[in-house]
């Protein structure tokens, strides 16, 4: 094989246009192998802020024989990739919604006068980890209420806006320059139609020189930039055509809240694209159910509600039906997620195995406002996974001892995070 005397942060370029690369082992000469202990592990945290019908998310089973639960059958195929935590809450973080911008961060008492937020997990980590990427993290949002709610807080408590627009975050990560340049750029881009067109010479004649297995995982990567471009520009088509009768915000970009999983979908693809080209290393995402309406759950079906109404569904049969059926197709979401993280290799290993996926809600039960019980799945990151842990269920252990698992994962020597006790959870 052809070994390249350059390091990993290789790019493709073309008409102001760079386009990071995934690792790739023509990219590391022979005598500089990236050993175990070098490979950068990563960090995919997800919340959804009305969290999920407890009865079908958690097994009724403890340890590694359990029986999937009626949610998690939709995730079988991973199902050694991925642990259940139930038992784990934040310890005074009490008070419904209000405890949202909470999560990461696990400061007491938000309901309190002159409640104050403290630094989020992953501001944390990026701060410990130091500038090894170009974006210290990522913080994306669907449908999200982006002067109120956000997963990423600073150490000085503020709240830290979440990108909402895969078009935004895509040129961020792509473009570059002032803003003349970028509209050059842009204007380049309009003309070729792809940025994959407008770098087709480069990357010729690079795919050229890389041996066979990085030449798939080359074109494994192009693909998934061309997916998203395809998708944007989907979304862009659909900006034109008639829209129906409605009392809701009009469309821009993919920004419709009524186009709920699309949206979570496209946001965890870039997710996934910024981890894969090593642009960041931590990624957050905010799924504001609360501010979300009535939404398509299937073509041609509305829910009856919006979001929010729908969780507090007081045992109504109708409202619970519209909602299992929302939480199993966020859970094919992540399944989707695990099969292409699994299939992208770094290495010898899969991309599925550098990134832990906390998936996970501050919110016990939304119908009753429920703050403890909290559901949290956890996948990836080379654990010793395929198992339910179960904690007091009446007596919660700190969800941080969680985190301070997934901080020493990343290689942050601590211990203590938050309102962590005692060891970290082991798994």
């Amino acid at each position: 094989m052809y070994h390249q005397k350059i390091n990993r942060r290789r790019f493709l370029r073309g008409a102001g246009v760079t386009l990071a690369l995934p690792l790739l082992d023509s990219l590391q000469s022979a005598s500089a192998k990236v050993s175990d202990s070098q490979r950068p592990q990563r960090m995919l945290l997800i919340s959804n802020n009305l969290g999920v019908l407890p009865k079908p998310f958690f097994p009724a089973g403890t340890g590694r024989g359990y029986e999937l639960s009626p949610y998690l059958t939709e995730l079988a195929d991973f199902r050694n990739d991925f642990t259940i935590l139930s038992g784990l809450s934040h310890p005074d973080v009490e008070g419904g919604h209000s405890t949202e911008n909470c999560f990461l961060t696990a400061a007491r008492g938000p309901t309190k006068s002159g409640f104050r937020n403290t630094i989020s997990l992953d501001q944390y980590a990026a701060e410990q980890m130091g500038p090894v990427t170009r974006f210290p993290n990522l913080n994306l949002g669907v449908n999200i209420d982006k002067a109120n709610r956000s997963l990423s807080w600073t150490r000085d408590g503020v709240l830290l806006p979440a990108e909402d627009s895969a078009n935004a975050l895509f040129r961020k990560m792509f473009l570059q320059g002032n803003a003349a340049e970028i509209q050059r750029q842009l204007y380049h881009l309009e003309e070729r139609g792809s940025i994959l067109d407008t770098l087709l010479d480069d990357t010729r004649q690079f795919r050229k020189n890389l041996g066979r297995d990085d030449q798939t995982r080359l074109d494994q990567y192009l693909t998934s930039v061309r997916e998203i471009e395809e998708r944007l520009e989907t979304a862009r088509q659909w900006e034109t055509h008639p829209k129906p009768e409605t009392d809701q915000t009009p469309p821009d970009d993919i920004r419709d809240p009524k186009l709920f999983f699309e949206k979570f979908d496209l946001m965890l693809s870039m997710g996934r694209l910024a981890l894969e080209t090593d642009s960041t290393r931590i990624v957050t995402l905010m799924v504001d159910a609360f501010a979300t309406p009535a939404f398509f759950l299937h073509p041609g079906q509305n829910t009856t509600d919006g979001y929010h109404n729908l969780s507090h569904h007081g045992q109504s049969e109708q409202k619970m039906q519209q909602l299992e059926d929302a939480d199993r197709q966020q859970m094919v979401l992540l399944r989707k997620l695990f099969q292409q993280l699994s299939e992208s290799i770094e290495g010898e290993d899969r991309l599925l195995d550098r990134t832990m996926i906390l998936f996970g809600s501050n919110m016990g039960d939304a119908n009753t406002h429920n703050n403890t019980n909290l559901p949290i799945l956890l996948a990836g990151g080379n654990f010793n996974h395929g198992q339910h842990l179960a904690f007091k269920h009446d007596a919660n252990k700190p969800l941080c001892n969680l985190f301070l698992t997934m901080l020493q994962k990343l290689g942050v020597e601590t211990d203590t995070f938050g309102s962590s006790t005692g060891s970290p959870i082991e798994i």
